[in-house]
């Protein structure tokens, strides 16, 4: 049934002014009246006309993001992840997505010409380098941005969500070195990203606590890819002193370093140990694998959910939310991880 606003206010028994305040989040419209109209608008799938509501509002209903796009930049599905999250709370709120492809070299001037288009109302940002120039533009900007992860070596003065990274890495770091493990590898996400950044730095903190030295050749940073990890894992073990153990960044890396390792005739949790860190992708389950894995865990969707919430409480003037927040990981054992081996 496809009804305009008039009819809906009729229905309803409502002004029209009445219905379009409660579409459109203003305070003044009690709860009740609001669940009332949002169910009539949910039964009879009404649409309410854009440029009308952005007339009314002043605002667009969109979340703008700059996808940075360009060859040999792969489709991540870390980021799809994220994005569902997102996604599933704007839908919640009738808001859109406004994605402005960019040249990775052009990824400032792209916001700038975004947040002038009047076309969104909040960005966000996400892939945060160190001492990442982006920030100190978005801060510039006057309209509501937060930033998915921290840059380092700039003062942390903006809103941002982000998890623990360095604690993750450093207890999982301790947990191997507790089962007795000493040559532990890393194969990590891009070198330049603040995430990778820290997860080296946990691991280096716990290493040290224990009067140990992180072997730089036990390091590798690249895209976080299946193939990626398979090649990094085969190169570590063709070293003359292989490590006992590896830190995975990622669940996707994992599934390519655990074939590496079975296609070496290693048995993993007994002759090697094996911790990922599970974004919690559908897909791609720890529990899932032919041993299942110890993980560090933190849920990619639930932060692109909560990042949405916050970005449009901030647009609607609603609800009232941190601007900081930095979320603990989960550290839970499984079968991959064992005492280390008998030399």
């Amino acid at each position: 049934m496809n009804v305009n606003l008039k009819q809906l206010a009729e229905m309803l028994g409502l002004s029209q002014t009445t219905v379009s305040r409660a579409l459109n989040g203003y305070p003044e419209v009690n709860a009740e009246t609001r669940q009332r109209v949002l169910s009539a608008v949910h039964e009879t799938g009404y649409r309410p006309n854009r440029a009308a509501q952005r007339l009314a509002t002043g605002r667009a209903g969109s979340i703008g993001l700059v996808m940075p796009i360009a060859r040999g930049i792969d489709s991540d599905v870390h980021f799809g992840e994220f994005l569902a999250g997102l996604g599933e709370e704007s839908v919640r709120h009738d808001f859109h997505f406004v994605i402005n492809p960019s040249a990775p070299d052009d990824e400032e001037a792209t916001f700038k010409r975004l947040a002038a288009s009047g076309n969104v109302d909040a960005l966000f940002l996400a892939y945060v380098r160190a001492n990442d120039p982006r920030i100190a533009m978005l801060k510039s900007l006057s309209i509501p941005f937060v930033v998915h992860g921290r840059a380092i070596g700039q003062p942390a003065d903006y809103p941002f969500l982000d998890i623990d990274n360095t604690g993750a890495f450093y207890d999982a770091t301790r947990l191997l070195i507790q089962l007795g493990h000493r040559r532990i590898a890393l194969i990590n996400g891009p070198g330049n990203l603040t995430f990778s950044i820290r997860r080296m730095k946990g691991m280096r903190r716990a290493l040290e606590e224990n009067g140990l030295s992180l072997d730089e050749g036990l390091v590798q940073n690249s895209l976080m890819t299946d193939e990626y990890g398979h090649r990094a894992m085969q190169q570590f073990l063709e070293r003359e002193q292989p490590p006992t153990a590896v830190l995975c960044s990622s669940t996707v890396i994992a599934l390519g370093a655990v074939r590496a390792i079975n296609k070496a005739g290693l048995q993993i949790g007994a002759d090697i140990s094996l911790i990922a860190h599970d974004d919690v992708l559908p897909m791609l389950k720890p529990e899932n694998f032919s041993v299942p894995l110890t993980t560090t865990r933190s849920s990619l969707r639930a932060a692109g959910s909560r990042i949405a919430t916050r970005l449009i409480s901030r647009i609607l003037k609603t609800g009232d939310y941190p601007d900081q927040e930095l979320w603990r990981t989960e550290l839970i054992v499984r079968a991959s991880t064992g005492p280390a081996p008998k030399s």
